[in-house]
């Protein structure tokens, strides 16, 4: 028997024909299910987009009235791969447009319809189709709004003839593939083995090799690839947060230190002795708080504070912060102002209050606006305001002072680890407040964004909001937040 009728005999090229027969039946349905789904998704994004410039247009009219409504087609009319635009007065007449003719009766019903057409500057006589609607403005005037269905027929055309050409190539490819099977698989389990053993001496580096075929060797290979990056994630973060403890705890330790043998070598009063220790119990307390903040970001990226989720008002939690900080900001010549609307959400509400509270802080400590030479700043200027608002299906818990702001190249490289920007340099903290806020949004499914408030900063909270049926929050319980920032 040849070597190529034993290959024949085998089981591995049996079940490869069988699948091969399989896959290409799938192949061909799977195409034709994209092709038909590409059609859908186009015309769902054509009825998206005249949708939306349906309900711009009647803006502009609602405003400008006929004039600035035929102004402004006419200006569409003339950009590049325009849409279709007719304006037409309730007698039917054209008064503004880009559409030479269309097939009887369009315009005479409203809603949408799938229509022969021409432009007016077409130089062919051919008609195109086009999916327009119509809709009735005030005053009987009727306005047409479409797009051209050209792109549509030609997509679906190269994936008829992708299909033909794919199919094809399965079958040959299949039936060439089937051949060395058994060798490939032995040969990938070789260097499945070899990276595994390289990963076990220490180099998290390295990754299984993922082939082409997605069998179950690639899926296997894909999760243990996963693991790997997240080990290695894992331990990388270790390591930066292990470089900057020893990077930055080690000023105010070393500051410690100093002051305790000054304070020993200077054979002073009582009174220096006492003030020695309050120096020293204040700077222990900044690195309580340093280790503090830490330990509450690492329980927030760990996900151990899911177990303590409950429904609550997010509206509650602001009030309170401004209730807990609205001294401290007079204070400091600030003034603090809160915007609340019932607001439910689920989540851990003591770190959504230490979020919000490290928001506050912020703001507090460098929201305040650069004083010029001969101006005073206003009062408006001087205002931080807390806001707690639902929109759609986020809940959104924002901070908004009137200083300098974050500049947007820096805005990612804030909310990093004991990161202090230049400005912020000279005055007291830790870098950790946005870090810790940051960890808690993403806890939560949400995230931290940085903007403008022109002037200004605007952080805020985006939040899941908490769906279903009945909104029963739990009872209150009072927002103490840590001082982290």
């Amino acid at each position: 028997m040849t070597a190529f009728g034993k290959l024949v005999r085998t089981t591995a090229f049996r079940l490869t024909l069988v699948y091969l027969f399989l896959f290409a039946i799938f192949a061909a349905s799977l195409l034709g299910y994209f092709a038909w789904n590409t059609r859908r998704l186009i015309t769902e994004e054509i009825t998206q987009t005249v949708n939306a410039e349906t309900s711009e247009i009647n803006e502009i009219y609602g405003r400008g009235g006929l004039v600035r409504l035929v102004r402004a087609i006419e200006y569409r009319a003339l950009r590049p791969g325009a849409n279709l635009y007719l304006v037409t007065t309730p007698t039917g007449q054209a008064v503004a447009g880009n559409v030479g003719s269309l097939a009887p009766g369009v315009m005479a019903t409203r809603g949408w319809s799938e229509t022969a057409y021409r432009r007016i500057e077409d130089a062919d006589d051919r008609d195109h189709r086009a999916l327009v609607r119509v809709t009735e403005l005030e005053n009987g005037f009727r306005l047409l709004i479409g797009r051209d269905l050209a792109e549509r027929r030609r997509l679906f055309g190269i994936v008829a003839k992708a299909a033909q050409w794919s199919i094809l190539i399965v079958v040959v490819l299949g039936l060439g593939g089937g051949i060395f099977v058994a060798r490939r698989v032995l040969r990938r389990i070789d260097a499945m083995t070899g990276t595994a053993q390289r990963i076990m001496t220490g180099d998290l580096s390295g990754r299984l090799p993922v082939g082409r075929s997605g069998d179950e060797l690639d899926r296997l290979a894909e999760n243990l690839n996963a693991m790997l990056e997240r080990i290695e994630a894992l331990m990388a973060g270790l390591k930066e947060v292990s470089d900057n403890i020893a990077h930055d705890l080690k000023t105010p330790l070393t500051r410690l230190r100093n002051r305790a043998e000054e304070a020993l070598a200077k054979s002073g009063c009582e009174a220096d002795y006492r003030a020695a220790l309050e120096r020293t119990i204040e700077e222990s307390d900044g690195l309580i708080r340093t280790f503090n903040a830490l330990l509450m970001i690492a329980r927030a990226e760990s996900g151990q504070a899911r177990g303590n989720m409950d429904d609550f008002d997010a509206a509650e939690v602001a009030g309170g912060i401004h209730e807990l900080y609205e001294p401290l900001a007079e204070d400091d010549g600030m003034t603090l102002k809160v915007k609340a609307e019932p607001t439910p959400v689920h989540g851990n509400r003591e770190l959504i209050s230490q979020a919000l509270a490290n928001l506050v802080e912020n703001a507090i400590k460098y929201g305040k606006p650069a004083a010029q030479a001969g101006t005073v700043v206003s009062m408006d200027a001087r205002q931080i305001t807390i806001e707690a608002r639902r929109e759609g299906d986020q809940v959104l818990l924002s901070v908004t002072d009137r200083g300098p702001g974050i500049p947007e190249a820096d805005r990612k490289h804030a909310v990093e680890r004991f990161v202090r920007l230049e400005a912020s340099r000279t005055l007291p903290g830790s870098g950790l407040g946005l870090s810790l806020a940051s960890a808690v949004a993403t806890l939560h499914g949400g995230e931290l964004r940085l903007g403008d408030a022109y002037p200004g900063l605007v952080a805020t909270l985006v939040l899941p909001a908490r769906t279903g049926a009945g909104d029963r929050v739990a009872p209150p319980i009072p927002d103490v937040p840590q001082k982290v920032a």
